[in-house]
């Protein structure tokens, strides 16, 4: 009887919205979680010795409240049962062993979201894991968050962008690791024993995205006197339009990674690089996605328009002002693309106004494109310290180098008989400093951007709360 009880009390919490964190439950989660947090070391593991540190006996207590949580939840999303179950013997198993660095590679194995993408699924983790642009340490962190797949979204990926791994996601609710600039939830982020052979899936918080995309364009555009036509007005003010376009714009950046003419998979395996290939990277796979936006546009997809939009204006007002300059290669693709347009008279800073020309915009876009892919194809054939030359000289020749910088006066300058990992020692922080117009965009919009810090959709337009 009083499982039966039990029973109908978990079903009288089901929440009208059908949502996790409208519940007593989500909240003792997080009340949880957070408190966990605060005890974790840089690691995940818990240090008892440690000023400050818990008993082993309460922490013990806060991970059964967590465990609790998470099973009274799980109801709500049947669909990840299998991982729920996992997730709550992945903890119990951490406070059982002693809170050493924690292993949760066997619940990461059965989270699967990729394999059910169904437009408004809704899934709960609970990781120790590093946020990406946000928190550095391997802390737990608990996440609710929405799939986004539209059915016009699935056909292209279905019958043109073939990207079965990515997943367009919107979020909920979060713990303080993503109280952050984070808008990513990759699995590589998650503490395990082991990295398993290959992940399953990779996550974009495409709301996130949208959001600050918002703000910082707004605030840009007052900033820099630009004239918006009507329909790149109507963009910026309509939060469901910009999260349209920041789904079709990832899967297809995602998916370039893996595709074109590459030297050897050039950024998704672990290898040490100057960080202007990672730029140029980066860079490439957005200008992809600008170019095959411009195609799509022309046969009527109604979101491609604006996905050139926001790969112009993120990449040329927000991304080079965002974040330390310490080896910044979103911000370096951003300056380049930024110069390689003023230089192409795209974009001419006149009478403190920044004026576009929209009509030659994809055309000079697609030339540096077919640069940057040039630099890959030839790339192939040559060893890969040549290859980072050439990807500095493609940089330099649009952006002045440090003055100090001991690459930009050439291979003479180098101890060439170190091995290419010593040589990236000889890289400055920051080899291309940001130029006079930059340094005064930046100034004016350092608040506007440090304001985004944690910015959700429901923070950015009532017609999306």
């Amino acid at each position: 009887m009083t499982k039966i009880l039990a029973q109908v009390g978990a079903r009288e919490q089901i929440p009208p919205s059908g949502s996790p964190v409208d519940t007593a439950a989500w909240a003792r989660l997080k009340a949880a979680v957070e408190e966990i947090r605060d005890w974790q070391s840089k690691d995940g593991s818990v240090d008892f010795e440690a000023e400050g540190a818990p008993a082993p006996e309460t922490a013990r207590a806060a991970v059964d409240r967590v465990v609790s949580a998470v099973e009274e939840l799980s109801p709500l999303l049947p669909h990840d049962a299998a991982y729920h179950r996992a997730a709550v013997d992945d903890l119990r198993r951490w406070a059982e062993d002693g809170f050493g660095v924690p292993d949760f590679l066997d619940s990461l194995l059965a989270f699967q979201p990729a394999a059910r993408r169904e437009d408004g699924l809704r899934h709960l983790i609970v990781f120790p894991m590093y946020t990406q642009n946000g928190n550095p340490d391997r802390n737990l962190e608990a996440v609710v968050f929405r799939m986004v797949w539209p059915d016009w979204l699935a056909a292209l990926e279905r019958d043109r962008y073939d990207n079965p791994l990515f997943c367009g996601i919107t979020f909920e609710d979060f713990t303080p690791g993503y109280d952050t600039n984070s808008a990513v939830l990759f699995p590589e982020t998650v503490a395990v024993r082991e990295a398993p052979e290959r992940f399953g899936w990779g996550a974009i918080f495409c709301d996130r995205e949208a959001a600050r995309f918002r703000r910082v364009t707004d605030a840009a555009v007052r900033i820099l006197g630009v004239r918006l036509p009507d329909d790149v007005r109507a963009l910026v003010d309509d939060h469901a339009r910009c999260q349209d376009a920041f789904v079709l714009w990832d899967m297809i950046h995602d998916r370039t990674h893996s595709h074109g003419d590459l030297p050897f998979d050039p950024f998704m395996i672990k290898q040490r690089q100057p960080f202007w290939m990672y730029g140029l990277e980066e860079l490439r796979c957005d200008l992809t996605a600008f170019r095959e936006a411009v195609r799509l546009a022309g046969e009527g997809v109604p979101q491609a328009r604006d996905v050139q939009y926001a790969i112009l204006f993120d990449r040329l007002f927000r991304f080079p002002v965002t974040g330390e300059r310490v080896r910044n290669y979103d911000g370096l693709g951003g300056q380049l693309l930024f110069a390689y347009l003023h230089q192409n008279d795209v974009v001419r800073w006149t009478d403190n106004t920044l004026h576009i020309d929209w009509e030659r915009a994809p055309e000079v876009t697609e030339r540096l494109c077919a640069e940057i892919e040039k630099l890959y194809r030839d790339g192939i054939d040559r060893p890969k310290v040549v290859h980072w030359f050439a990807g500095y000289e493609l940089v330099s020749r649009h952006l002045s180098p440090h003055p100090g910088s001991r690459w930009a006066k050439g291979p003479d300058a180098l101890d060439l008989t170190l091995p290419p990992r010593k040589l990236v020692d000889d890289v400055l922080p920051d080899e291309f400093p940001l130029s006079m117009f930059y340094e005064a965009l930046g100034k004016k919009l350092r608040k506007v951007i440090a304001a985004t810090r944690g910015i959700t959709a429901r923070d950015e337009a009532p017609e999306a709360a």
